[in-house]
């Protein structure tokens, strides 16, 4: 991804602290709001099956991050977690892509990129993925743990906008969101997750 034509596309699910459904989201055409509890805490992840420019597919990556509400901007706080199974330019591609520094389609759906976030770096981990549709799971190394219950029964549509309201998603409920990542940490069962696909490219590219 060194040139002006990058692109990755793959599977996306997350989790985070807010009752399901959470609503932040887009529900109904409708525009999110506030999160449940005024400070959101969770995890999200992305299994890349095509990338164009660096041969990411395959490859997978987890943030942890946090916002207040009530915090002036409610910048986001955010640690990536990048796949050790790739080599190093394979790494450090997808860090600045999912960190926002690549620029590109994804400062349309980050909102640690358009906002005064802070991002405390990235670490390459192993990390497992099943993104299975209604029991999707992911960890990163010992420090981020999530697992699907279930879809949410009797949903209107629902999108978010971090894979991008354009795609079809499904809530879920979280059986376990666990993040062990200091000023991030959480551990929680029973709140919201999403699913969806992802596709980030650069301007030339979109």
């Amino acid at each position: 991804m060194d040139g002006d034509g990058w692109s990755i596309a793959g599977t996306y699910l997350e989790a985070c602290n807010c009752e399901a459904i959470c609503p932040c989201r887009r529900i109904g055409g409708r525009t999110g709001g506030r999160s449940t509890y005024g400070v959101c805490t969770g995890a999200l992840s992305w299994r890349v099956e095509d990338g164009h420019e660096v041969d990411v597919a395959g490859l997978s990556a987890v943030m942890a991050c946090q916002y207040d509400d009530d915090e002036p901007g409610s910048p986001w706080t955010f640690l990536l977690y990048i796949d050790a199974r790739g080599d190093a330019r394979q790494r450090e591609a997808l860090a600045s892509i999912l960190s926002g520094a690549r620029g590109g389609t994804a400062l349309e759906h980050f909102p640690w990129a358009w906002k005064a976030s802070r991002f405390m770096g990235w670490r390459a981990v192993d990390i497992a993925i099943d993104h299975t549709p209604g029991r999707g799971w992911f960890r990163a190394g010992g420090h981020v743990e999530v697992r699907v219950r279930a879809p949410v029964e009797g949903q209107e549509p629902v999108t978010c906008v971090i894979p991008g309201h354009h795609r079809d998603g499904r809530e879920d409920v979280a059986d376990l969101l666990r993040v062990d990542a200091g000023e991030l940490a959480v551990e929680v069962r029973g709140r919201c997750a999403y699913e969806s696909t992802f596709r980030y490219a650069s301007a030339a590219a979109a």
